[in-house]
Order: C-alpha cells, then sequence, then structure tokens
C-alpha cells in the first residue's frame, strides 16, 4: 500500500527516486501484488512532481523480486554468492523489449535489498564476486549503490509512465491497536500549528526565544519519524510491551515539546503586549484568514464579568464554561486577523443580558442552523438543517445511526444533561454503558453552523470499535483529505484516486475531513484524532463507492490478535472529536478543509502582562494571502534560529494553477524558495516588498522569509 500524495512530498522534500518492496507476509491483498500496472514509473501528485519508483512484481516468497530483500531467496543464506547470483538470470528474464505488452518493456533491471530481518548484512565481497561471474560479453551486471540504477533509467528511458493514485492502507493501520497514544501523536501535531505561529511572532521581538529547547525539539522530531514506522505489527523478537512502551516514549517526546512551546510562547507573547489596569487578554488566530469563532480564556475569578473588543469599544457575548475541571471565561471573538490576534479586555459587571444560544427541551436541542436529538446511549437519532427547509440529515443504516459506538438500546444510559449553557454555545451530555462505558457531548453555537462533538469511551477493549455516522444521502460521492493530498473515494476507473488494483479498499485514511455529498448537498465531518474510516461495509477488495454511512475507527486490531498491541495496551480512557456542518451546494474542498482546520485549531488566548507594547496594542495580523485558496500550513522560525528567517509552508487547495500575492507585516527583504526540509533551493525576488508566489494544482510550497527590520 502506498498513499497518493507521498510522492509529492518526497519531491518537495528533494527526494528523486524510491522503490518500493513488500514481504507480502501479513497482507489481505497478498494475491494482487504479483500483477502491477507499471514497474517502474514516476509516482507523481496533482501538482505533477514526483519521484522515480520502483516497484516491481510481487513473487510468492517473503524474500525475492519485489520484496524488501530482492537479492536473496532464502531466510538464511548458507552460500551468499550462488544465492545472490541467482538472481541475475530471474532479472534477465524479466527484461523483455520485444513482446507486445510485455510487463518489464526494458533492458535494464535491478535487485535491491539483502539483509531482510538480520542483524548483520554485509556482503560486499560476495556481491562483487557475483557480478564478476554473472557478467557476459552481452550482459553488464553492476554491484549498484541504486541512485546509478536509477540514473540509468532516466537517461535510457525518459518517457516512463506516470501514475497518481492511492493506494489504500495495510500495515499502516496497526497504529489504531494504541489508538489513544496514536491519537495523542496527532493532536500534537496539530496544536504545534499554533505553538509554531506564537514562536514566530515572539522571535520576531526575541530572537532567544527558545534556543534552550532545540535538543527537545530534535528529540520530537526524531520520534515523529520513529512513531509510524514499519514494525507496528509487533509479532518480531521485541515484546508486545516492550513495543508498546517504545511507542509511549515516542508520543512524550512530541508532545513534550510541542505543549512546552506553546505554553512559552503564550506567556511570551503576552509578555510581548502593554498590560493595563483592568485585565486584558488577546486571541490569536494561527489559520491565514479572518475568523470569527469561540475564544476560551482560563478565568478563576467567579465574580461577575463584561469583556470588551478594544477594536470596536463593544461588549461581547460571554459566559463561563468548565472543561476537564478549569473554569474559562467563553466568548464570541469577530474578525480576529489573519495570523494575528486581537485584544479583549475584562470589565467587572453584570453582562449584557442576551438568549440563550440554542433551545433544549428535553433531548431535543436547536439554534438557527440546526435540530437534533441526543438519545441517552449519545446516538444522535434526528438532525435536520433548519437552513434547508428542516431537511433530515441523517437515517439508520444496518442497525447503526449518527454517532453510534454500536449501541443495542438508543435509550441505554443516564437521563441527558444540559452543560455549559450561555449566550455563545449550549452543551448536551450523554452517558452510557451501552456498548460500553462512554460519554458523549454535542455542542450548538449561537452565531456558528458548526456541531462539535466529544466523544470518549471510559473503558478498555480489545476488540474493533467504530463511530457511525450514517447519512440520509441519495448515492453521494466521498471526499476525504489523504497525505497532501484531497482525494475522491472511488476507484481510477470510475473518475476517482483510487488504484483499481494492487489496493486495499476497507480503511480509507482520516485526516482533517471527510466529505460526503450529492451534486448538491452534503456534509463535512471533521475529525482529530482516528486515523482512518470505513464507507458501509467495503472489504480490502471491494471499496463501497456510494455508501452514505461512514464508520470512523475507534481503535481495535483489524487485521486480527497476532499483528498490533492487543487491548489497547491496556487503556481505559479515549478521546474523540468531531464536528459536522452542512452545505447546500456541491463538495468544496476549500471550504471543508477552512471548517476542519476551524474545528481543530481554535482560536488561542493568553493574558497580557508586558511593561511596553512591542506590537501594535489592539490588533494585528503578521500575514496575508491574496488567493483564498492558498492556505498557511506552517509558520515558524527557521530550524538554525530566527536570523535564517521564517519558514512559511502554503498548500493550494485549488485544482487549478494560482498566484497569490503573499504579505506580511513588514516588507519581505530576502526570500528563498527551499524543500520542505528547509534546504534552499532557488533565490527569488521580493516584489516591492512582497512575494509574487506561484502554486501548481494541489502544490504544497516552502520559503524562506528575511524581513526588514
Amino acid at each position: 500500500t502506498l498513499p497518493f500524495g507521498l510522492g509529492s512530498l518526497w519531491a518537495g522534500s528533494g527526494a528523486k527516486y524510491s522503490w518500493r518492496g513488500v514481504c507480502s507476509c501479513a497482507s489481505k491483498i497478498q494475491p494482487k501484488l504479483s500483477i502491477r500496472k507499471h514497474q517502474l514509473y514516476h509516482y507523481a501528485g496533482f501538482d505533477n512532481r514526483r519521484v522515480l519508483m520502483k516497484w516491481y512484481n510481487r513473487h510468492p516468497q517473503s524474500v525475492d523480486i519485489g520484496g524488501y530483500a530482492e537479492t536473496r531467496t532464502e531466510s538464511k543464506v548458507k552460500h551468499p554468492v550462488p544465492d545472490i547470483s541467482s538472481r541475475v538470470a530471474v532479472l534477465a528474464a524479466m527484461c523483455d523489449t520485444t513482446t507486445p505488452n510485455s510487463a518489464y518493456p526494458y533492458n535494464v533491471a535491478g535487485a535491491f535489498g539483502y539483509g531482510w530481518d538480520d542483524l548483520a548484512t554485509y556482503n560486499s565481497p560476495a556481491f562483487i564476486t557475483a557480478a564478476r561471474q554473472t557478467t557476459t560479453p552481452t550482459r553488464r551486471v553492476r554491484v549498484s549503490n541504486e541512485e546509478d540504477f536509477f540514473r540509468d533509467i532516466e537517461q535510457t528511458y525518459p518517457n516512463l509512465p506516470a501514475q497518481a493514485v492511492s493506494f489504500g492502507n495495510e500495515w499502516d493501520l496497526y497504529c489504531a491497536s494504541m489508538n489513544e497514544t496514536t491519537a495523542q501523536v496527532r493532536r500534537a501535531t496539530e496544536k504545534l500549528r499554533s505553538a509554531e505561529a506564537l514562536a514566530a511572532f515572539v522571535s520576531l521581538k526575541d530572537p532567544t526565544f527558545a534556543n534552550d529547547l532545540t535538543t527537545a525539539r530534535n528529540a520530537a522530531w526524531e520520534a515523529y519519524g520513529l512513531y509510524w514506522e514499519h514494525d507496528w505489527t509487533a509479532d518480531g523478537p521485541v515484546s508486545r510491551p516492550e513495543r508498546a512502551a517504545w511507542q509511549v516514549k515516542l508520543r512524550h517526546q512530541i508532545g513534550g515539546y510541542v505543549d512546552t512551546l506553546h505554553h512559552r510562547a503564550i506567556a511570551a507573547l503576552g509578555q510581548q503586549l502593554k498590560a493595563a489596569r483592568r485585565p486584558r487578554f488577546y486571541v490569536f488566530n494561527p489559520l491565514s484568514w479572518v475568523r470569527n469563532d469561540v475564544a476560551d480564556f482560563p478565568f478563576a475569578d467567579t465574580t461577575p464579568a463584561r469583556v470588551i473588543d478594544r477594536q470596536t469599544n463593544v461588549e461581547v457575548a460571554s459566559q463561563l464554561i468548565s472543561k476537564g475541571g478549569i473554569q474559562y471565561l467563553r466568548i464570541w471573538a469577530e474578525k480576529v486577523p489573519s495570523v494575528g490576534y486581537k485584544v479583549f479586555e475584562i470589565r467587572a459587571g453584570i453582562p449584557a443580558r442576551q438568549t440563550s444560544a440554542a433551545r433544549v427541551k428535553g433531548e431535543f436541542i436547536q439554534n438557527a442552523y440546526h435540530r437534533l436529538r441526543l438519545r441517552k446511549s449519545g446516538v444522535i437519532s434526528d438532525l435536520f438543517d433548519r437552513q434547508a427547509g428542516n431537511r433530515p440529515v441523517i437515517r439508520t443504516l444496518d442497525g447503526r445511526w449518527f454517532n453510534d459506538l454500536g449501541s443495542a438500546n438508543v435509550d441505554a444510559g443516564n437521563p441527558v444533561l444540559v452543560e455549559n449553557e450561555g449566550p455563545v454555545s449550549v452543551t448536551l451530555r450523554a452517558v452510557s454503558p451501552d456498548p460500553i462505558a462512554h460519554s458523549v457531548r454535542v455542542t450548538l453555537f449561537a452565531n456558528s453552523p458548526r456541531i462539535e462533538i466529544e466523544d470518549s469511551i471510559r473503558a478498555n477493549f480489545a476488540d474493533v470499535k467504530t463511530w457511525a455516522f450514517s447519512l440520509n444521502l441519495n448515492h453521494p460521492t466521498t471526499h476525504h483529505e489523504e497525505l497532501g493530498a484531497v482525494l475522491t473515494a472511488k476507484k481510477e476507473t470510475r473518475g476517482g484516486d483510487y488504484a483499481s488494483q494492487n489496493a486495499r479498499y476497507d480503511w480509507l485514511t482520516f485526516n482533517h475531513f471527510a466529505d460526503l455529498s450529492e451534486p448538491d448537498y452534503g456534509v463535512t465531518l471533521s475529525n482529530q484524532d482516528c486515523s482512518f474510516f470505513k464507507l458501509g461495509q467495503s472489504t480490502p477488495d471491494s471499496l463501497w463507492e456510494q455508501s452514505s454511512q461512514l464508520m470512523a475507527l475507534a481503535g481495535g486490531q483489524v487485521d486480527g490478535p497476532e499483528l498490533g498491541i492487543r487491548n489497547q495496551n491496556g487503556a481505559t480512557a479515549f478521546r474523540y472529536q468531531f464536528a459536522l456542518t452542512t452545505h447546500r451546494a456541491a463538495f468544496d474542498a476549500l471550504a471543508a478543509m477552512r471548517f476542519s482546520l476551524e474545528h481543530q485549531n481554535p482560536l488561542v488566548t493568553g493574558a497580557i502582562t508586558g511593561s511596553t507594547d512591542r506590537y501594535p496594542a489592539v490588533t494585528h495580523s503578521l500575514l496575508r494571502i491574496s488567493d483564498k485558496n492558498v492556505l498557511l500550513w506552517t509558520l515558524k522560525p527557521g530550524e538554525e534560529g530566527i536570523d535564517h528567517g521564517l519558514i512559511a509552508r502554503f498548500w493550494n487547495v485549488k485544482r487549478s494553477t494560482v498566484s497569490p500575492a503573499i504579505r506580511l507585516a513588514q516588507p519581505i527583504r530576502r526570500v528563498w524558495q527551499t524543500t520542505h526540509l528547509e534546504t534552499n533551493e532557488r533565490t527569488l525576488s521580493p516584489t516591492k516588498g512582497y512575494l509574487e508566489a506561484k502554486f501548481a494544482p494541489g502544490q504544497l510550497n516552502t520559503y524562506r522569509l528575511q524581513l526588514q527590520r
């Protein structure tokens, strides 16, 4: 299996070549791997960035051509030279430039990999001997460093086919056997967006900020590179408890760094704004468009308070809420600038009287946008779109409702309770033991169509569990964010982005969102904590492309008890955060992405504590983009420090070329396009202090920006 978007990301990181070998020792699609559409091809993305890929047809054994030890035939090799030499005849037989529709119409072939699962693999003398013995007047055999193979292919066959498809997921799935640990890594990754953007703000005024975190940062980057590595099967010589402990250690390295940077950056920006007689706090937006949204400020005081927008000098809607045992002052913040902040002031006094954000009657709750029913089991059994003539949004399918963990009785549980009711938002809470101890919180807002769902499982489980979302849609098309690409969940032969062969179709990648839509109506589901989802009754070799039911993988060993960590490594607390909205138009990738990013990147708040203003006192925006289709994906100080500029990564979500103007608060003095690994590739010339950029369809670009001081 191989994602769609990785080829473009690799190429954008500076990679040129790749080879793929599959042992297939634990595969649900093993028979399909023996015949590939292309064995040499350009692995491309929507932006036409590509790497040259070698991925040979799979032979039956785990050590053979098409595996990851192509230069051996036995798991324990007693006589290396004849064993290695035997591969030459196989490669020679592959090369067929005369037969019509040849599977390998090339005269250059290579076998890569010898180590397999050995610890010691040095066998260079044997390779050299084998090459000498098998070279003939009509056949040259070389001991390759792999790169020379690809250079030979590039020169000899400059017009190889390109392929831009997803092959789905297989061993990738096993991280769901420790779902909460994996979810914590995902949350940290999303939190890093705000932490790094705040750090960029602070570092422009304090170049020494977070210099002491370099060691922790490097450990976090290493942990990211290791967390999703090959051996999640956990069926090797390392015990499952040892393997699980190692995964937890990596999670701590990642989360520890992100939490520390986030906490410090919040405090540091507050110190760069001047405090006043009355308490003030800033609301920071890490995203690249102006936002209206809720903001939660930690607030221990119980006396009545009003919150004033310092830009308009008008009181904003506010209420006290409790989350995780901590009291917050929740406000509705409007016009928070792109990658910027806005300042609010807390004044003593009773807030202006406002109506509740939503009306509650028993298990029903409604606002101006939606009306829904939360049952005692946590299942949502009714949902109506009030902006679409009370259109029913959900229905039951195969015995499963919406936000359904598999309850046998939708009314099993405690009475539904109201939490945190106020003029900004209202929450309903359900607690149920069916089918396992779990709770559900559903929140509606006065001024937003977003419905937030916070699910939790509060007991250990060993089976495969899913949250089902069943929709009242007729043969919808599903789109979802995979890895650096937004895909259509159909096979390539039917206008989609999934390979028609060699692919696994049951569990698809679930990054920021999935969207199920008819031609003129649909539902977007934002997801933060689940890594995969299934459409309807999809199987490894069958994709239910038009299913109106999405099942988010809550966790489990999807390929049986021998693959992955058993019993979720003993975990007893799991968290799942979703949000949904409806749209009365065709699917729009930009709208879906912005919706999910807003849900998963809440506005950040921090107390203002400084003695002087190093930034404007009321509001400030650091970065603006002229084309709404281009989203800021990362803004951070350069790895070597702010003296080496800001690193800014952008994603053109549109499937066509765009040329946005990118402006910062200070004129851009120098700019380079870099790889995604921050290696300068080429110098660009800013225009009157801003960057005129160009993006291919669906392209991510990274830049190094040095600003005038």
